[in-house]
């Protein structure tokens, strides 16, 4: 096997470089998202962009998200295995995967489609997008096979550290749904026909390409010679394997859902305050995600080094992995929030015309931009320890400092001063809280288990 660099040579160098061409595949993915937003917001309308990017966009997020969270254990697995030249179970684990991907996309396609519209009036969506908001989801859903296919195949490319195939894939990606995106919107009309017909073009234009990216995909895992293979005839769950995965990735998966639902609680709160504020919400998402997909980057990259060297058995190495990742993300987040403070004005501007609508958004960017750096730890530390093979008190930890505390703060502070501030609040917090227990829980851990194995 040739030189691994993520074993071996300067961490930070070379978690640079990986977690570089990660965050250029994040934005290329969250790239064809944002045009997803520009062609609604402008060629439909703000209560279409609110269809898109605000419940409907929380929905997804909730049933994607536990899936996801549930694949990083297989990513873990194969780091680690990877990491220790063990070919044999690198197989086994590839073509599991690949199977919990088909098994789970058929599952939450179904279900998806049968509670879109119920779920959509559960989360109090203004009566102006809830018709939009359930087809969007409807048609979303539709495509959850190729969705789960790519994101469990992109996840076992980078966690032999090839971050370089996943991120051709999306840029793929990225053009094809610009141009269906203006074909369907656009050329075929959508978008004059209202704000259902307008979502519904942008609907299919996502989930033509999410199929594109999954062919692509699997046509790379099974050309490579390498121990990660995919052969369609091997596609099966091997039961231990199984169990492995799951055993680190279902408490992952958990944690993702609570993250998700407690924004949804956050999402309701904003919907009291009406389409305007939901149409803010929904923008200063487009660009918040910058951040997140930053920070997401940085902890995707610090599981895979921390995987792979853990694997291997170099324990000093796991503690480099996680200091210099933590210095890495703290080095990056501060220019970045600094940046999104001060040009919130014409960020917004780019997916809104609404005037009202763009001062709510600047208002809630400046709000929450200083508070970024505080959940730098959250992010470092839970993916670290992921890394490791410990899912279940990173999930416990996250779960009562992010999920239990922000639903506390909405039932129970919020009501006694109703403003959008009072909701923003609950970010900070949360995120202050929750860093401090995962210091507390990482310093205990990695006393007790890197230095007694």
């Amino acid at each position: 096997m040739a030189k691994n660099n993520i074993t071996e040579g300067s961490i930070w160098q070379n978690m640079l470089v990986y977690f570089f061409t990660l965050l250029l595949g994040a934005f290329f993915q969250q790239f064809y998202n944002t045009i997803d937003a520009i062609i609604v917001g402008r060629a439909v309308s703000s209560d279409a962009l609110a269809a898109v990017g605000g419940s409907s966009a929380m929905v997804v997020s909730l049933f994607l998200g536990f899936f996801l969270g549930l694949s990083s254990g297989a990513s873990v697995v194969i780091s680690q295995f990877y990491g220790a030249g063990r070919r044999q179970e690198v197989e086994k684990a590839v073509h599991t995967a690949i199977a919990l991907a088909l098994t789970g996309g058929f599952i939450l396609m179904i279900v998806g489609i049968l509670i879109s519209s119920w779920i959509i009036n559960v989360m109090n969506t203004p009566a102006e997008t809830v018709e939009a908001s359930t087809m969007y989801l409807r048609i979303y859903f539709l495509g959850m096979i190729p969705n789960f296919v790519y994101n469990i195949g992109a996840g076992i490319l980078r966690a032999v550290g090839d971050s370089k195939r996943p991120l051709i894939v999306l840029i793929i990606s990225c053009f094809a749904n610009i141009f269906l995106d203006l074909f369907f919107v656009v050329l075929l009309g959508f978008g004059k026909k209202g704000d259902t017909y307008g979502t519904i073009g942008v609907a299919i234009a996502t989930v033509l390409c999410q199929l594109l990216s999954a062919v692509i995909i699997i046509v790379m895992l099974a050309r490579t010679e390498e121990s990660y293979r995919f052969d369609p005839k091997k596609t099966g769950f091997d039961l231990r394997m199984l169990h492995r995965i799951i055993s680190i990735g279902l408490p992952a998966g958990f944690q993702t859902t609570m993250y998700t639902l407690s924004n949804i609680i956050i999402q309701v709160a904003i919907n009291e305050f009406g389409k305007d504020a939901a149409s803010a919400w929904a923008a200063y998402g487009k660009i918040d995600v910058l951040f997140w997909m930053t920070i997401s980057s940085l902890g995707t990259a610090a599981t895979t080094f921390v995987g792979q060297n853990y694997g291997a058995g170099k324990y000093d190495r796991v503690r480099r992995c996680v200091r210099e990742a933590f210095a890495l993300a703290a080095v990056i987040t501060i220019p970045l929030a600094t940046i999104l403070y001060f040009s919130g004005n014409l960020l917004l501007r780019v997916f809104v015309t609404n005037e009202e609508v763009i001062t709510i958004g600047i208002q809630m960017l400046r709000f929450l931009a200083p508070f970024y750096i505080t959940y730098v730890g959250v992010e470092i530390f839970s993916s670290s320890l992921r890394g490791m093979g410990d899912a279940l008190i990173p999930m416990l930890i996250t779960l009562s400092g992010i999920c239990i505390l922000r639903v506390v703060w909405i039932l129970f502070v919020f009501p006694h001063n109703k403003t959008i501030e009072m909701v923003e609040t609950s970010y900070p917090i949360t995120w202050i809280t929750t860093s401090i227990l995962f210091l507390i829980y990482y310093l205990f851990y990695t006393k007790k288990k890197l230095v007694k194995r």
